[in-house]
């Protein structure tokens, strides 16, 4: 019989059109041993609570496949930390080719460790920032989503995310229940960068305060200028 925490992700899952089965559940499991087991030595996670972990961060990532349409080919997690959303997605869509990319290596150690550890395949893990590989011609538009939680403000997740994607490609991401002011302070930017904003969808969690989830769409190519040099986009939002 399948613990509290387990049992509400797979019900709640469910009833999003999203079903996990029972190994699925078990990598949700190792995922928890193992960021925990790591968070006593490396600052991954404020939340440690077995509970929290389900629904604050694993279902806060699979909440973002409802809105992406058919399942992606390609998808790159920028600023993923402990690897929020990028690894739930996966476990969720195991064909997926994911990339996460996270500019500190401590935690791009203990993401290579729990790919290695839950048997994920076509998983890359980058240690950069996202501004430097969205000006590496190899990595520039190919994706098919890109997401990015807790990263930045609107203005500047744009800018790191949209030279990402291919046209046609979605950006999702996540937002406080009060984000209305920064994302109509982001319209122009995403605009500039290719992209326009879609859907402004609220997000309920079991327990949680509402969130919103920004849903912006790319339908031209990113001019070259972008993203500009590591840091300005943060010093200078577009």
């Amino acid at each position: 019989m399948p613990d509290p925490a387990e049992r509400l992700l797979a019900e709640t899952a469910a009833a999003w059109g999203l079903p996990l089965n029972p190994a699925q559940l078990r990598q949700f499991a190792v995922y928890t041993d193992e960021l925990l087991a790591w968070n006593a030595h490396t600052n991954l996670t404020a939340i440690t609570d077995r509970p929290a972990i389900y629904v604050r961060h694993f279902l806060d990532s699979l909440a973002l496949a409802r809105f992406w349409g058919p399942p992606p080919a390609t998808l790159v997690d920028i600023g993923t930390g402990a690897g929020f959303p990028g690894v739930p997605l996966k476990i969720l869509h195991p064909a997926l080719a994911l990339t996460l990319v996270e500019s500190v290596g401590k935690k791009t150690a203990f993401l290579t460790h729990l790919v290695g550890v839950l048997g994920l395949e076509q998983v890359r893990v980058v240690t950069a920032r996202a501004e430097a590989l969205g000006r590496d011609p190899g990595e520039r538009e190919r994706y098919d989503v890109a997401t990015a939680r807790a990263v930045a403000d609107l203005r500047v997740l744009a800018e790191y995310a949209l030279p990402l994607l291919r046209v046609g490609g979605l950006l999702l991401a996540p937002k406080g229940a009060d984000a209305a002011r920064g994302i109509e302070a982001a319209r122009r930017a995403v605009t500039l960068l290719g992209g326009t904003i879609e859907q402004v969808v609220p997000i309920e969690l079991p327990g949680v305060e509402p969130r919103t989830l920004v849903v912006a769409r790319k339908v031209a190519p990113t001019d070259p200028r972008y993203p500009r040099p590591v840091g300005t986009p943060a010093r200078r939002p577009l």
